[in-house]
């Protein structure tokens, strides 16, 4: 079958996790998780936007709670995840909620995340498909399609000649085969994002911090 959406009956089944639910809990937790993922670091201000579903039950769902605990780095199965408003508190994170409830978004369970942290700034919008999956489809404004179903290298670069080769050639370097990979810019020599799906966790940090010296590159992130 193409385009198989779930890899082993403990998808069907759904994730072990703190509840209540699939959607609202877990799969919101992962969202929170790969936002770190990608930010790198904790930021000093998480704004969670929350549309459809989510903005209507987020509360009596535990998304809210969910979204900042993957945000600190827990899995759905965490045991402090219900306490992770003051955990996030405790550690110097502010965090606010907005939720839309009349805006229509493109799925029922969908958040926008936006972390900071000094100057730093992103922008992550990402949907749980039910059974604690999820799908990661705007990245600072790009469009993206991230959903965490293998180890994945996250890069923003440069537009400009070359830049490909030098990554491939990285993996290449450290043994590392690629599945998958999309490239996806604003505009001709404007930024790109570069998403690469590897079969592989092996030399996958050496490659990543190999890859942060190609000029070119302005970040490179690997989560599984």
């Amino acid at each position: 079958m193409d385009n198989l959406r779930y890899k082993s009956v403990f998808d069907i089944i759904g994730p072990v996790m703190v509840g209540p639910s699939s959607s609202h809990t877990a799969g919101a937790a992962r969202i929170g998780k790969i936002v770190r993922s990608i930010f790198g670091e904790l930021p000093d201000h998480l704004e969670i936007h929350l549309y459809e579903s989510f903005a209507k039950t987020y509360r009596g769902h535990g998304t809210d709670i969910a979204l900042v605990a993957g945000v600190l780095g827990m899995d759905p199965d965490d045991e402090r995840l219900p306490l992770a408003p003051q955990l996030a508190y405790d550690q110097g994170m502010e965090v606010s909620y907005v939720p839309h409830l009349d805006v229509q978004a493109s799925h029922p369970n969908t958040a926008r995340l936006i972390c900071r942290k000094g100057d730093k700034k992103m922008t992550i919008t990402g949907i749980s498909l039910g059974g604690g999956l999820i799908k990661v489809t705007e990245l600072n404004g790009f469009e993206v399609s991230i959903s965490m179903g293998m180890p994945t290298f996250v890069i923003v670069q440069q537009d400009v000649p070359g830049v490909i080769a030098k990554v491939t050639g990285i993996l290449m370097d450290h043994d590392i085969n690629v599945a998958q990979m999309t490239v996806t810019r604003a505009a001709k020599g404007d930024k790109a994002i570069m998403i690469i799906e590897v079969d592989t966790t092996k030399q996958v940090n050496e490659a990543a911090e190999a890859m942060k010296e190609i000029p070119e590159l302005i970040d490179a992130n690997f989560f599984i």
